[in-house]
């Protein structure tokens, strides 16, 4: 039988994890609201340097002396602790008690092995607007019964999450407060790998820490960097981030935010991973007016194309399939009942172009998903058999 990585075009979910907060495998918590229309849009703030700065005995100082300490002084503000708390079931009884010698004993006077008790977590977040909008990662404030947020003059407020989108790894906080400092943000499209990275955070309980690097790369697959139910394309970055920075700004030299950290590969060295802010910024406004994103989707198992995975299908399909493509994207399985089910996609098929460009790879297959509404067709080119037919898949929603 096969066995090769297959990338899902299916949704995600994230999940409460133990060092830092909550690991990315969980459904989001249903604990979210909209705004009204006025509040809608995500207002972004820019922060200005001043040429001197107060001092805490009211004299005025020199600014700071390197663009990393500039940074910091006009952004730190603006970056926040998210403090979580949710309700689990918790084993009361040793595991001995599992033990079918002791079931038999105690018989249906068994005691409940199950209790609730409480699981906290901490991560990080950045001010989005002086309403108090805040953006961290879904999976800091997933299923959470109560979200606090720190600022870094030491207010502690209570926060409601107006949506968190587990597909992306993106959330948002609202807390009531007014004339907060916010980001700037910088179209992350025109990043550059070896551009300066700024991350500011609470790594492992530590409040306002700042690490620097560069941009290692950029565009980074979700099944490159390991979490292949997520639809993000990462930024790579060498900046030491830790269990705890999740939900923190990555800034570029200017000080202007980049992306949101939100992974790290266990056991790695040097590999972090951050949401393009693009991303972020268009996921925040449809969770800010609707609560929640619908994304669009296929229904198909793929995996890029290959002469290896050619040769490999030819050979264990017992001639049931015969490739002939080298390159394209193969149909591993399609869902029942899913858009491409009802498009006439089938396993076996080799998709080779889309609107009229070609892919060669699962990446490039779900890019082209992405980027169209729920409801919207999209035109595939398959290799079938030996010849070419197109099919018009009209997408689906993802979940439902």
């Amino acid at each position: 039988m096969l066995s090769y990585v297959v990338v899902f075009l299916v949704g995600g979910a994230v999940a409460w994890g133990a060092a830092e907060t909550f690991s990315a495998n969980s459904p989001a918590g249903s604990d979210s609201a909209t705004t009204s229309e006025s509040q809608a849009q995500v207002p972004l703030s820019r922060l200005e340097s001043e040429s001197l700065m107060p001092g805490t005995d009211g004299a005025q100082i020199s600014p700071p002396s390197n663009f990393v300490a500039d940074v910091v002084t006009r952004v730190g503000p603006a970056v926040v602790r998210i403090d979580a708390e949710r309700t689990v079931a918790a084993r009361s009884l040793p595991p001995e008690f599992d033990n079918p010698m002791f079931r038999q004993f105690f018989g249906f006077r068994m005691p409940d092995a199950e209790q609730e008790r409480v699981q906290q977590g901490s991560g990080s977040g950045f001010i989005l607007s002086s309403d108090g909008k805040i953006v961290t990662n879904a999976h800091v404030i997933d299923g959470a019964d109560s979200v606090t947020v720190t600022l870094r003059d030491g207010r502690s407020l209570e926060g409601r999450v107006l949506g968190a989108d587990p597909v992306t790894d993106v959330a948002v906080v609202q807390i009531e407060a007014e004339n907060l400092p916010a980001v700037r943000l910088r179209d992350s499209e025109g990043l550059q790998p070896g551009e300066w990275a700024i991350a500011i955070g609470n790594p492992l309980g530590l409040d306002n820490t700042v690490t620097t690097g560069i941009i290692s790369a950029i565009g980074r697959s979700s099944r490159e960097v390991g979490v292949a139910d997520k639809r993000v394309d990462f930024i790579q970055t060498d900046a030491a981030i830790n269990p705890g920075n999740s939900g923190g700004p990555l800034l570029d030299q200017e000080g202007q935010v980049v992306g949101m950290n939100t992974a790290i590969i266990q056991n790695a060295q040097g590999l972090g991973f951050a949401i393009p802010i693009n991303t972020v910024a268009r996921i925040a406004e449809e969770l800010i007016e609707h609560g929640r994103v619908d994304h669009p989707f296929l229904g198909i198992q793929m995996v890029t194309l290959s002469p290896q995975v050619k040769e490999q299908v030819n050979r264990d399909s017992n001639q049931r399939l015969t490739l002939e493509d080298d390159e394209g994207v193969l149909i591993v399985q399609v869902m029942p009942g899913s858009p491409a089910a009802e498009g006439g996609l089938q396993p076996g098929d080799v998709i080779v172009a889309i609107e009229g460009e070609s892919v060669t790879s699962a990446e490039q297959v779900q890019q082209a998903v992405s980027q169209v509404r729920v409801g919207e067709s999209l035109e595939i080119e398959v290799s079938r058999n030996g010849s070419r037919e197109t099919r018009s898949v009209q997408t689906g929603i993802l979940g439902n």
